[in-house]
């Protein structure tokens, strides 16, 4: 860290508490701010962006349009032109040198001339549309039909005979003809047996067919780019917008050049704030390219964003004064509370120092509560012998879900068979239900020897065999010394209550029940196993999830709360270490392993 960032940081270090927090507070106000003011300005700067660029687009799409039925216009007239046989023929006889007498002429301009002519006047679009012949023998029948003097005065004569588009000529048929700029197709008239015979205009006002480069529309100039690359503006020619043009316009040719349907391109230019679009049109080898200015709307956005930089840096200014009062306020309480714990700590009480590092009223504040650990773990030891409390209450409602039916369905089974067959064995049956219960009922200790429970589960053996046509055997293998260890009283019973009801009584025949203990290490397993029905992996997992918690809580059997409160009662006792697995196969068996320690050190104090 250099000298100088060492300097500022000793310096923020030791100013005073209120100085600190009117400062993380303005920070906190600032950052927030200038996060959204930035992201909201950007969207508004985006937004505008975007809503010129979507207007423009469809505006060049009825732009568009409209070129599309003009041109379509012009050329269904060309065509009818075309297919006149009347006006045709006076063409051939005129390229041979034939002649009409005056009665023919009113014949062809009354009956043909007239309907050509109100075909022009009924299409608004329409300039007009005219036959040149290919010389001079011919009556003109204006509007229609010209000889080929008045042919040669037009500006695009050079082009006759090849046809085609023309673009912002004048019309020069006439002397008196005005200066509108015009755009016509040129069709050259071709007999196959007399060749050349005449040319067709159809021409249309330049404004007619490109509005745009006419329309007084503010910030926006327009061009049209032709096949040969001249740029035609409506008025004074724009230098930048032309080059932009041009440009386009050669892209636009790569483009078709390459087999490419260009169509409607419109973007953002940020370096000229403008929003440029062009549009190829196929039928006239051209583009149209419009330009418009929005640098207004975009500085507009800006100046909003500086007026509001302005406005908060003024706010933040009157808010750091405000907040500086705010914070003197309320930490005044704080420098009172410090004055008093600094007296009330006065005396012979042994202080607890801990070096904080630092310099502030925090630094000597936290140097005065460390003197109050003495308290704390005072509060400390209450709080345990409040969990102890809590555990004794949780072990105590564990202990009270044991399944109490099994001992009416018992005594019911001995009076049916007291009643029905008068056998003698019932006293013996008896003798093992007293057993089972006083062993139940007597809960002075909470813990049993392995032995105990053992015996307790023979007596259950004894009874449940009462109950069932078929017998299910017990085979025990216990060592000794797995004998003498204590467990949770009632812990192996539900489990082997569990394999007779889920396991075995579904399949009603003789079968063995094995409980088995095994030493390993420090620790040691006691496995009962079932010959029952086993289970799928669906229903193991539902299980396991149910001794572990992870499912809801239900009523009713095969809810797995009988192994599911052995697991809690194991946990309590021994740790979350210790417990129960369940491993099977399905149509095989069933085994449940319940692991302990082999050293146990006074686990009845798990339960006080």
């Amino acid at each position: 860290m250099s000298l100088k960032l060492k300097i500022v940081w000793e310096s923020i270090r030791g100013m005073k508490l209120n100085t600190k927090l009117t400062g993380i507070i303005l920070v906190f106000v600032m950052i927030p701010i200038a996060i959204l003011s930035g992201i909201m300005f950007y969207n508004m700067e985006q937004s505008t962006i975007q809503e010129n660029v979507s207007y423009m687009d469809a505006t060049m799409v009825r732009r568009q349009d409209s070129i599309k039925n003009n041109v379509d216009s012009i050329n269904m007239t060309t065509q009818f032109f075309l297919s006149n046989q009347t006006m045709n023929q006076v063409l051939i006889d005129a390229s041979q040198g034939n002649t009409y007498d005056t009665t023919q002429w009113i014949s062809i301009y009354h009956n043909d001339v007239a309907a050509l002519e109100r075909l022009i006047n009924n299409n608004p679009v329409l300039g007009g549309v005219r036959y040149y012949c290919k010389n001079d023998n011919v009556q003109e029948l204006m509007p229609v039909l010209f000889d080929n003097s008045r042919l040669e005065k037009q500006e695009w004569v050079e082009t006759a005979a090849n046809g085609g588009w023309v673009f912002n000529y004048r019309d020069s048929l006439f002397e008196a003809s005005d200066n509108t700029p015009m755009l016509a197709l040129i069709t050259p008239i071709y007999h196959r047996k007399y060749g050349e015979i005449g040319v067709i205009e159809a021409n249309m006002k330049m404004q007619t067919m490109f509005p745009s480069l006419y329309e007084n529309i503010s910030d926006e100039t327009s061009c049209f780019v032709t096949e040969d690359g001249t740029a035609i503006f409506g008025g004074k020619d724009n230098q930048t917008v032309k080059s932009i043009a041009t440009a386009l316009a050669d892209e636009m040719d790569m483009a078709v050049s390459k087999g490419q349907e260009p169509g409607i391109r419109t973007y953002y230019d940020r370096a000229q704030k403008s929003v440029i679009s062009c549009m190829y049109i196929k039928e006239l080898s051209g583009t149209l390219v419009s330009v418009e200015d929005i640098s207004s709307s975009v500085e507009g956005v800006y100046a909003q964003r500086n007026s509001f930089v302005f406005g908060m840096i003024i706010i933040l200014v009157v808010l750091t004064f405000a907040i500086n009062a705010i914070v003197n306020q309320v930490l005044s309480k704080f420098y009172e509370v410090l004055s008093t714990i600094r007296t009330v700590r006065k005396g012979d009480i042994t202080v607890r120092t801990i070096e904080s590092g630092r310099e502030d009223e925090m630094g000597e504040l936290a140097h005065q509560v460390n003197r109050m650990l003495d308290n704390i773990q005072e509060l400390m030891q209450q709080n345990i012998d409040r969990e102890i409390l809590a555990k004794d209450s949780q072990i105590k409602a564990l202990q009270n879900q044991i399944n109490a039916h099994f001992i009416y369905n018992v005594l019911e089974s001995i009076k049916m068979m007291a009643e029905m067959q008068e056998e003698y064995d019932i006293s013996d049956a008896i003798t093992s239900l007293g057993k089972l219960l006083r062993y139940s009922m007597k809960w002075t200790s909470k813990t049993v020897f392995i032995s105990d429970e053992l015996e307790y589960i023979k007596n259950y053996m004894a009874l449940i065999n009462l109950r069932f046509d078929y017998e299910i055997f017990l085979s025990l293998n216990i060592p000794e010394e797995i004998e003498r260890l204590r467990i949770p009283k009632m812990s192996l019973q539900p489990i082997i209550e569990n394999a007779i009801i889920h396991g075995i009584e579904e399949l009603a025949d003789d079968t063995t029940i094995y409980i088995k203990g095994i030493v390993e290490g420090q620790d040691c397993r006691i496995e009962i196993t079932d010959n029952g029905r086993g289970m799928n992996e669906e229903e193991l997992k539902r299980l396991e999830d149910k001794i572990a918690g992870l499912a809801p809580d239900g009523g009713g059997s095969g809810n797995g709360i009988g192994l599911k409160n052995v697991q809690d009662r194991l946990h309590i006792a021994f740790g979350e270490e210790y417990g129960i697995t369940v491993s099977t196969r399905e149509g095989c068996y069933t085994k449940v392993c319940v692991t302990i320690p082999m050293k146990q050190i006074n686990i009845e104090a798990a339960y006080q």
